[in-house]
């Protein structure tokens, strides 16, 4: 059995966690998320409380018991706080802005890139720092990797797009011939 999936799941007040057969649905002030659990677990609401609990043993359900909780966590975190991921970008002549729903990215390509803001997340861009906002942490990760991936940070001089205190390795560039 998991330590982390025996740990009870407490929900705030203005959170409301229903489930119905194998879908918990979370709802919040800051929007709403359902998930589908796996077979061989069971969510059991009690005085605010949440617990999840084994109905099948084997190795699949142990794995996966810890796992649910937390993404169980995760949701309820995200409807009632949310989460934020903050990007930053180095370069000379590289920026990034917001139109619409839309991040227009300038990374030193020949193009603008144009990346389309999924529903749920919000962006907004200061100086060099892109700031993204939303319930979901999964789809959040996803979105910032993929903003990431359009110029990750090079080593030699540093420049790209990094997560904001992400620690990049510098090497050392060519020296001179004797």
């Amino acid at each position: 059995m998991s330590r982390v999936g025996r740990k009870p799941i407490s929900i705030p007040k203005g959170v409301e966690l229903k489930v119905s057969g194998r879908t918990v649905a979370v709802k919040g002030p800051k929007g709403e998320l359902s998930r589908e659990i796996r077979e061989g677990l069971v969510v059991k609401l009690e005085d605010g409380v949440a617990h999840i609990e084994q109905t099948q043993s084997g190795k699949m359900a142990s794995a996966l018991h810890g796992l649910t909780r937390a993404l169980i966590q995760n949701m309820v975190e995200g409807v009632s706080q949310g989460f934020t991921k903050s990007l930053e970008i180095h370069g000379t002549g590289y920026r990034a802005a917001v139109q619409g729903q839309k991040i227009v990215l300038n990374l030193g390509h020949s193009h603008p890139i144009e990346y389309p803001i999924p529903q749920g997340i919000h962006a907004a861009v200061d100086q060099n720092r892109i700031v993204l906002t939303g319930a979901d942490k999964e789809l959040l990760g996803q979105v910032s990797a993929e903003i990431r991936r359009f110029r990750p940070p090079e080593p030699y001089k540093g420049k790209g797009v990094r997560y904001l205190n992400e620690h990049v390795r510098r090497k050392a560039g060519k020296s001179a011939g004797a």
